[in-house]
């Protein structure tokens, strides 16, 4: 089996402070997760300046969207398809790039709200992508109901699970990859399987190798 890379993505600025404090407690993460927008109270968002600093490190930058609290109505969906390319060309991040959509297990969730984020995206130039808890509340539903009558759903789609949550853990004692997966076809290629890491502000993810080429 292939070595998986190991990750992180915070709420906050990646700066020079934060990258000490995973160095020095966790390891040297190959992809750093953050946010495409600022949202009051939860998440900053990117800057270029940002990204200059993790790219500086030998570090790729995963994107995710957030700015929204449920996923219903493909309308909604193409909008929020809109809302993350804005940004994500603003900030000048290359097309093939995959953008995550944040679903907490606590949204609401349709299927046509996937369907929306996957097939618009996909024609954006950029990469569909789904952060989401296969295991509680509506996504896994939801998303195999859009991909039995869209296959390309799946193949188009990746998966970044939060199941199960084992803890967060040092770069080298990460557990092996065995994120839980919805019930249908799906490229479940990452999974943050440690929150709130103790020491610094941080997730910790594992990812299949082939994630890193849809990296940024």
């Amino acid at each position: 089996m292939a070595r998986k890379a190991w990750g992180i993505d915070s709420a906050k600025k990646a700066d020079q402070d934060l990258y000490n404090c995973v160095k020095k407690y966790y390891g040297t993460p190959a992809y750093w997760g953050r946010y495409l927008a600022d949202v009051p109270g939860v998440s900053r968002g990117l800057s270029k300046l940002e990204i200059s600093f993790i790219h500086s490190k030998g570090i790729k930058v995963l994107p995710i969207y957030n700015v929204f609290d449920q996923a219903i109505q493909y309308d909604k969906g193409a909008i929020a398809v809109r809302n993350a390319v804005f940004h994500a060309r603003r900030l000048d991040i290359a097309e093939g790039t995959v953008i995550f959509a944040n679903i907490e297990h606590f949204f609401s969730v349709q299927p046509e709200w996937i369907a929306a984020w996957s097939e618009k995206m996909s024609e954006t130039g950029y990469r569909p992508g789904f952060y989401h808890d296969p295991v509680k509340g509506d996504f896994s539903e939801a998303y195999c109901a859009a991909v039995s009558k869209n296959s390309k759903i799946a193949n188009q789609s990746i998966l970044w699970s939060t199941r199960p949550e084992t803890g967060t853990s040092k770069e080298y004692e990460a557990p092996p990859f065995n994120p839980a997966k919805p019930p249908c076809k799906g490229n479940v290629w990452i999974w943050q399987y440690g929150r709130d890491a103790k020491n610094c502000p941080i997730d910790t993810n594992l990812a299949d190798d082939r994630l890193l080429k849809y990296l940024y």
